[in-house]
């Protein structure tokens, strides 16, 4: 018994060192900011871009896919349901290659052939340095937003964009007295920030006041 117990103790250490390494070998699922895309997976984007607006056979129907698409890349409030609260769209490669991928599906519909982005264009999305983040914000009038900049904070970490747009004009807002909703975007290079973290989009105004959105990138594509 005691030399059989002695042969069994380092085949168990041996199989949960194998369990071991396999865990960490193990990809995490693919939720997080894809910054590093290759080709292949790039296509597979493209095509199920395409997807919805191939199926989509009247005018509501695209517009149902086109709203839904936004719906999967905003961040924030939902301009349908409260037009006047602060929201983000995350521009990402993931999110340009499947907007592409309905404009081919748009293209082809109304050429009735295939159109399809060269592997140059695609390649040239791929190598986008930049994640480009395009703000809605609410104010009282319609210039509220000249001034306002923009930051990413990641624990103690402050990251300042790259690139950054004129606010638009304000554009009142229906059915209110005086709302104005203004949008602008700024670009943050992808090897400035950690692609997997939670993040605060915070957006700074000549004021003093502050607003700040929540983002995990890590359940973002």
């Amino acid at each position: 018994m005691g030399s059989s117990s002695k042969m069994r103790q380092p085949m168990i250490a041996l199989t949960l060192g194998a369990l071991l390494v396999g865990w960490s070998l193990t990809p995490s699922p693919i939720l997080a900011i894809d910054v590093t895309m290759t080709l292949e997976k790039a296509k597979k984007v493209l095509a199920a871009g395409r997807e919805p607006l191939d199926k989509a056979q009247t005018p509501e129907e695209v517009i149902k896919v086109l709203k839904a698409a936004d719906k999967a890349i905003r961040i924030g409030a939902d301009p349908e349901t409260d037009p006047c609260g602060p929201s983000a769209i995350l521009k990402t490669k993931f999110y340009w290659l499947e907007y592409f991928g309905r404009r081919e599906a748009a293209e082809s519909k109304r050429q009735k052939r295939d159109i399809r982005m060269p592997d140059t264009k695609i390649q040239e999305i791929l190598a986008m340095p930049n994640l480009e983040i395009e703000m809605g914000l609410c104010g009282k009038e319609e210039f509220f937003a000249d001034g306002a900049d923009v930051a990413l904070q990641q624990g103690s970490k402050n990251i300042m964009p790259v690139d950054k747009g004129k606010p638009s004009r304000g554009r009142k807002v229906p059915g209110t007295a005086s709302d104005y909703v203004s949008r602008f975007s700024a670009r943050f290079a992808y090897q400035d920030f950690d692609p997997r973290a939670k993040t605060n989009i915070v957006v700074f105004f000549p004021d003093g006041q502050l607003i700040s959105l929540e983002a995990d990138f890590s359940k973002i594509k």
